[in-house]
């Protein structure tokens, strides 16, 4: 199968003013300019094939939104190669933007001071959609998306939730192969996100939209992707499934166990208490060493319980810990 996308050896650097304190130093900025250059991106590689979900994360300045804005042909980079669906973004801008859509989380693409329906009408004459296939996508969008009743709504007066309903839709009403998502749940309540992220699985699975998700939101990911390609100081740290991102920094598991007694303790060589909240404790265990039933086992043997479950170490620990291994 032909990747959608394909990016080898991208390099993007930024050249950043500086200046030295206080009035002064605005005076000598007018005369003498300083920059300093940053690295956004660094040769970074990486396919993506049709019908693909992939979380794109990293912290802030790490070139997620960077390369988004390169694969959309908003921005040129100054070295590697990039193409999207055959094409160089940057060098066939129109024909690239028919292909795509782009929701960020910050920004709109619909007209604040007009009713939704009238944004949708405006974004069919931009990109050039015959009416009956425009009035199509829409009513599927509206029914998809549950937009009945905003659609008379300025988009001012829509909340951010509802917004982000109609942004959505929005970017799929000229049907492209490729969505790239920046942020789209920042700022929403749990309501909201879970509407948001069932609309994002839909698309993917029914449609077959590729989609590209950059965001902060670790429950976005576990929730949506198998495959999370993870960016930090322009480079790309691993690019992988969320269980070989785990694997990397180890296998470790968590046993976590409601106790009768709040005071109990429990000392056994291969397990180590994480946190304890008065009888809940959180044990640290690594699978390899000793099996989850055997530790249950060992633990219920000496311990009356209240409850108790196994899970994985939360996916923002495990991404604070390969940052912390490239800090060193």
């Amino acid at each position: 199968m032909t990747p959608q996308i394909v990016v080898e050896n991208l390099s993007k650097t930024f050249m950043i003013a500086e200046r030295d304190p206080g009035a002064w130093g605005a005076v000598r900025g007018l005369f003498h300019r300083r920059y300093r250059a940053v690295r956004a991106l660094d040769g970074i590689s990486f396919a993506l094939e049709p019908g693909e979900l992939v979380g794109y994360i990293g912290p802030n300045g790490a070139g997620k939104s960077t390369t988004v804005k390169i694969l959309a042909g908003i921005m040129v980079p100054e070295g590697g190669r990039c193409e999207v669906l055959g094409r160089v973004p940057w060098d066939h801008r129109i024909a690239n933007a028919r292909e795509i859509g782009v929701v960020f989380g910050q920004r709109t693409q619909l007209w604040w001071d007009l009713p939704v329906i009238e944004s949708f009408d405006l974004l069919r004459d931009i990109y050039r959609v015959p009416p009956d296939q425009h009035r199509r996508t829409r009513d599927e969008m509206v029914d998809m998306f549950d937009l009945g009743p905003l659609l008379d709504v300025p988009v001012r007066q829509l909340s951010l939730g509802q917004r982000m309903r109609c942004e959505l839709a929005a970017s799929l009403l000229h049907r492209p192969a490729i969505l790239y998502l920046d942020e789209p749940t920042i700022g929403l309540d749990a309501t909201s996100k879970l509407a948001v992220r069932e609309l994002v699985r839909r698309l993917n699975r029914e449609q077959g939209v590729t989609v590209i998700l950059t965001t902060h939101d670790m429950d976005d990911i576990e929730a949506l992707c198998h495959r999370v390609i993870l960016i930090n100081k322009g480079r790309i740290l691993c690019d992988g499934t969320l269980g070989q991102l785990r694997a990397r920094v180890s296998n470790e598991r968590w046993l976590i166990v409601d106790l009768v007694d709040a005071e109990a303790v429990i000392d056994d060589p291969d397990v180590r208490v994480a946190r304890r909240d008065d009888g809940r404790l959180c044990l640290r265990f690594d699978p390899e060493r000793v099996s989850a039933m055997e530790l249950i086992s060992r633990v219920a043997a000496k311990h009356p319980l209240r409850d108790l479950y196994v899970e994985n170490p939360p996916i923002e620990e495990v991404i604070a810990r390969i940052y912390d291994q490239e800090q060193r």
